[in-house]
């Protein structure tokens, strides 16, 4: 049995950005990742932006993360799944 068969299919391709500040991120998305990323890694998440296919806008990295549509993320590139 192949187990890459249950990852959803790649639609999109996004490259992730550095922004100099801080974006804002909803208090719920940031108290649900509090328990399984460090205090530094969060803070570096969010400070790191993307261009989102699903609501054509620029966003936090941590919204992006936390979207249902969040596949993985590589080598600066975040790999989602949106149509």
């Amino acid at each position: 049995m192949n187990c890459l068969s249950s990852t959803p299919k790649v639609n999109h391709e996004i490259d992730i950005n550095m922004s100099e500040k801080r974006m804002k991120v909803p208090k719920e998305k940031v108290q649900a990742l509090k328990g399984s990323v460090g205090g530094k890694m969060l803070a570096k998440m969010k400070k790191e932006c993307v261009a989102c296919p699903v609501t054509l806008t620029t966003i936090s990295f941590v919204e992006c993360f936390t979207c249902d549509k969040f596949v993985r993320r590589i080598k600066g590139k975040v790999h989602c799944a949106a149509p």
